[in-house]
């Protein structure tokens, strides 16, 4: 029947692709699979009778016509969190954190207990994910992110958390069944376990002065948490960072090869600059501080290799 609304839910599922750029992460922000995701873009597309996205890449960029519908859609979405926001003020205080998901599952989640004792009258809601939320139109209350360089919106304000070295790991066993001697660059002669794409990788050999002489290959798993996980379990050389891989390292479960010092982004605190200095985001924003400074370890096992 013309004029009648699409499905709520096609409609969500629009509005993440839209926001996110891929449907995988929209599918992780919706806690659904990117099945899913796909079969209610179709079936909003051909309900509508337009291309709403096109390919590019490994993602989905807008049409034209799709912008100009996700624009609208993005903008009543808005309206329901903002009147949901409000209707909420009068009961207990919920304070959502939008988390990078290695952080989140490796550092923030084992310690939560901690955090609901720092801020005993706030409802935690940890939010792990690729996604980057809408912070000005009250999608989270802050966002903890790693990023390759700092945000610039000028109604966000941002502290950078850490800066930690970036290094290649392996497991004991892996490293054992295929010694590497003291050459960095025999490391492309081991199986290299992914996040999204091979692009960490390309960056980290560039900056070890390592030219790979062909295509990078190997798993891609998504995220550090899991690249690290398949490195504990001999399945590959994962790249990690000292935040992440601190108890590993120094419980012996992994081993960094080499000794680099190279850096490709930071963690940072991100919340909207009206709200820094609220008492619950700047609690927060203390203890994840200290979380992080600790989680970092200076003394650990490490393969004997050459850094370039």
């Amino acid at each position: 029947m013309k004029g009648r609304l699409p499905p709520l839910i096609a409609l969500r599922a629009f509005d993440a692709v839209g926001r996110c750029g891929s449907v995988r992460a929209a599918s992780e922000e919706l806690a659904v699979s990117h099945t899913v995701i796909s079969r209610h873009i179709h079936n909003l597309e051909a309900r509508l009778g337009l291309i709403l996205f096109h390919p590019k890449g490994r993602g989905l960029v807008l049409t034209e016509e799709g912008a100009r519908y996700h624009a609208h859609i993005r903008q009543a979405f808005d309206l329901i969190a903002r009147a949901t926001a409000e209707l909420g003020r009068s009961q207990r205080r919920v304070l959502d954190i939008w988390c990078t998901p290695g952080l989140a599952t490796l550092r923030l989640m084992p310690n939560l207990p901690d955090l609901e004792a720092v801020l005993p009258d706030c409802e935690i809601v940890l939010q792990p994910t690729i996604a980057r939320p809408q912070l000005l139109r009250g999608e989270a209350d802050v966002e903890i992110v790693y990023l390759d360089k700092a945000p610039t919106a000028d109604a966000l304000q941002a502290e950078v958390l850490a800066t930690p070295r970036v290094f290649p790991v392996a497991s004991p066993a892996l490293l054992a069944r295929h010694p590497i001697g003291s050459d960095i660059g025999a490391i492309l002669d081991l199986p290299l376990v992914h996040e999204e794409s091979t692009t960490q990788w390309q960056d980290w050999l560039r900056r070890a002065g390592v030219r790979p002489a062909r295509e990078l290959h190997g798993s891609h798993l998504w995220h550090a948490h899991l690249t690290i996980e398949a490195a504990r379990l001999g399945q590959g050389v994962a790249i990690a960072n000292e935040v992440l891989a601190a108890d590993d390292l120094a419980s012996g479960r992994l081993i960094e090869i080499g000794r680099t010092k190279i850096e490709l982004g930071a963690y940072y605190f991100i919340a909207p600059r009206a709200r820094w200095d609220e008492p619950d985001i700047a609690k927060l924003r203390g203890w994840v501080r200290g979380l992080i400074t600790r989680s970092r370890q200076p003394v650990h096992k490490m393969h004997q290799s050459s850094a370039k």
